[in-house]
Parts: structure tokens; C-alpha cells; sequence
């Protein structure tokens, strides 16, 4: 994959799963990576594994305003973004009207209030780059939603219109905005989310595993090496012309068209 000489990115949720796979795929591929996360020790670990020069990281929650106002001194500081990868943890699963006003606060805080803010800090910057890039990493639940995770559903929906008005806006800028929506993949959410399903039916973790595989055409989960090679594509200079689109990687899961 290409990308410009001296292009930078800020990789969010970096501290494992998906979010560490891209920011190795994008350092792999030459571009300077900021890996923002709220595990400093994980953090610190990753960016000396990377290949390359140029690399850092901010250790931020994306749910705490203090820390969000240090990330936003420290990405002016540096003035030279142009990829935004927004990816933060999912919400906490359950049925959708046994949530707690808390958690649709917490959510919408995490995935959509932060990013705006730090979008709105990065849109300068890629404009004077000439481009930008803004990934989304969400869920196949915008398509149809899952059940037992009715928060996050919501919040998922959210972010997909909400990326979805920002491809019409900054599309003349040259700045794109799409989405990449994982199915079954192999990080410490989905081992939570088949832990929590076999404690709530009754079943085993190795029986859940069997019965969510089934549910996949390819009859395996995925990797996050998988769903980065996405994302960096999503970023790169080949996806120039692609804009305000939702790319399953969930290896056929997901019934709708």
C-alpha cells in the first residue's frame, strides 16, 4: 500500500486487537504512528516493536475530559496528521432497555463526543497535507443489529451517520471518511462477549465458539491482522476515491447486501 512521504497517523485503541495490528501495518508500510490508548505500559511496549522512525504515544481516555484536553495539546503540537483511525472499545453488552442512562452517556462520549473533537483539531491539518483520512473501526451491527448488545447497537448506528455526514462535508476537501465494520474477530472483546453469552444460556465457551463460527460462511473467526489490512487500505493513497462506505470484514457474516 502507498502512502505520501512523511505521512503520520494517530491510531486510537492501540494498546491491543485491532487498533495494534493496524499501527503495525501502517508502520510496516512506512507511515509515523501515534498510538493513543489508556495503557501506558502497553503503549510503550508496542511502539518500541515497530519498524521504522518517528513513532510515539499519548496515553489517553477517550471518556475523561482532562485527559482529552492533553491528547488535543499534544496532536497541535505535532500538526502533521493526516489519518485518523477513531477505535475504542465496545460498550458494556446487555438488553437495550435493561441499560443504564450511564452507559448511553459513557458511549456516546467514548466513540462519537471524543472523536468530534479530535477530528475538528486534525481537519486543519490534513488540509494543509492535501488529504486526509478518517477510519472508523465500528461493527457489523449497523447493518443488523446484534442481540445482547443493544447499547452498543445504538452507538454503533451513531457513529455510522455520523461518519456518513462527514464524508458529504469533507469529500471537497480531499479528506475521506469511511467505515470498517468487524465481524467475529479475535480480541479480548469477542473472549468476553463468548463468556458472557455462555454464562447467560448455560453453555460452555468452547460450545459458544462452535455455534458464532457456525453463523460464518468461512467457519472461523477472524484476525485483527485481517480487519487492519482493511483499514490501511481504507488509508492509503489507492483508496483516493473511496468515501462514506461500510466495509464488512466478517468473513461473510452479515445478511444483508
Amino acid at each position: 500500500m502507498k502512502f505520501k512521504e512523511n505521512t503520520r497517523a494517530l491510531v486510537c485503541g492501540a494498546s491491543g486487537g485491532i487498533g495494534a495490528a493496524t499501527a503495525l501495518k501502517l508502520a510496516e508500510s512506512g507511515v509515523r504512528v501515534t498510538l493513543v490508548a489508556r495503557t501506558e505500559s502497553k503503549l510503550k511496549e508496542l511502539v518500541g516493536s515497530l519498524p521504522g522512525e518517528g513513532h510515539d504515544y499519548i496515553s489517553a481516555d477517550f471518556t475523561d475530559d482532562q485527559s482529552m484536553s492533553e491528547l488535543i495539546k499534544v496532536i497541535e503540537s505535532h500538526g502533521d496528521y493526516s489519518i485518523f483511525v477513531n477505535n475504542s472499545g465496545g460498550p458494556k453488552g446487555g438488553a437495550l432497555i435493561e441499560a443504564e442512562d450511564e452507559n448511553f452517556q459513557m458511549g456516546l462520549k467514548a466513540h462519537i463526543l471524543s472523536a468530534q473533537l479530535v477530528l475538528k483539531t486534525l481537519v486543519p491539518q490534513m488540509k494543509k497535507f492535501g488529504q486526509g483520512r478518517l477510519i472508523n473501526i465500528i461493527s457489523t451491527s449497523v447493518k443488523i443489529p446484534i442481540p445482547n448488545l443493544g447499547v452498543s447497537n445504538t452507538i454503533r448506528g451513531a457513529v455510522a451517520s455520523w461518519s456518513k455526514t462527514l464524508s458529504l462535508e469533507l469529500g471537497p476537501h480531499n479528506i475521506t471518511v469511511n467505515n470498517v465494520l468487524p465481524g467475529y474477530t479475535t480480541t479480548s472483546r469477542l473472549t468476553a462477549l463468548i463468556e458472557g453469552a455462555g454464562k447467560r444460556l448455560g453453555k460452555s465457551t468452547d460450545e459458544i465458539e462452535k455455534m458464532w463460527k457456525g453463523k460464518v460462511p468461512m467457519a472461523r473467526f477472524g484476525a485483527p491482522e485481517e480487519v487492519a489490512s482493511a483499514v490501511c487500505f481504507l488509508a492509503s493513497d489507492e483508496a483516493s476515491y473511496i468515501n462514506g462506505v461500510n466495509l464488512q470484514v466478517d468473513g461473510g457474516r452479515t445478511g444483508s447486501i
